[in-house]
């Protein structure tokens, strides 16, 4: 075995010889190589872990407010479903119209910073991105209202802790727009969730645009990193700890009418109804493009 030695005669251990050898790159070239790597690296987790998202309506006030910016969990719906009460960003469906308008880029540079924050995940969101909190999950009965409060599954919900502003309890329900606070119930299809905004007096939401598919979930909002001084986490409300599960709900009771005659009328529209319902909700939902 042939063995180098140095200038004073003694073995030459192979990494002193490298590191002998080795160039070192001078700042200027090392500084970008450096950018190059963080940028990969951001992209990289913006794709398949985590991402920033830019809150720009008062749907969610006061637990979100404009200009708040959330980190959202990609990963975590992988591996389960969403869960009531998590606050989560979707791509609304075709029914689902954006509250507030995307702001126009014109210039070349504002194009490029636009581009740039979207591989990163700090730029504004797009038109189809929603951010609101799930209220019913598959199979669950979603309606209102009992004493002025959201029932799942019979259980009326307590969500003085953040629900800022309620829609009015007057006005009668109206399916295409949410200015009521009055919905009919709603039995949420398999593969789909029913979310509401926390400001309910300017949320659009699933009263009037209809269930997410879980497929159109991005992931779950968890904490709120920008501004500094509203740094917060988003958990789940205590009050759907007890909800009971979705087979275990009892149907909305339905107004009989005291003429037997009369009755069967009633009931026929509504057993009708049902199985509608039913064959619904045995389509697989498509997801969304």
């Amino acid at each position: 075995m042939v063995q180098m030695l140095d200038e004073d005669g003694a073995v030459d251990p192979w990494h002193r010889r490298v590191r002998r050898h080795r160039r070192h790159l001078p700042l200027w070239q090392e500084l970008p190589l450096l950018l190059v790597v963080a940028f990969c690296l951001a992209v990289l987790i913006r794709t398949f872990l985590l991402q920033a998202f830019f809150i720009p309506s008062g749907s969610m006030e006061d637990t979100l407010l404009i200009g708040d910016r959330v980190l959202v969990n990609k990963v975590v719906y992988d591996v389960r479903e969403p869960a009531r009460g998590e606050v989560v960003v979707f791509r609304g469906t075709d029914r689902w119209v954006a509250q507030e308008a995307p702001v126009p880029t014109t210039n070349f540079l504002g194009r490029v910073g636009r581009t740039l924050g979207d591989l990163v995940g700090i730029s504004r969101p797009g038109e189809k991105d929603f951010i609101k909190r799930v209220i019913g999950v598959p199979g669950d009965r979603v309606w209102c209202c009992d004493e002025g409060r959201v029932v799942v599954n019979g259980v009326p919900l307590d969500e003085r802790s953040y629900v800022s502003e309620d829609s009015p309890i007057e006005l009668p329900p109206n399916a295409r727009e949410c200015r009521s606070r009055q919905f009919t119930e709603v039995v949420v299809p398999p593969g789909q969730i029913f979310v509401m905004g926390d400001h309910r007096l300017v949320s659009q939401d699933a009263r009037c645009q209809g269930p997410v598919p879980i497929d159109n979930v991005v992931g779950r909002a968890f904490m709120i990193v920008w501004p500094s001084q509203r740094w917060a986490t988003l958990p789940v409300p205590q009050s759907f700890a007890d909800l009971p599960q979705p087979e275990a709900a009892p149907a909305r009771p339905v107004p009989v009418d005291p003429d037997p005659v009369g009755g069967v009328v009633l009931l026929l529209p509504v057993t009708a109804a049902l199985r509608r319902s039913r064959a619904f909700g045995a389509t697989a939902p498509h997801r969304a493009t």
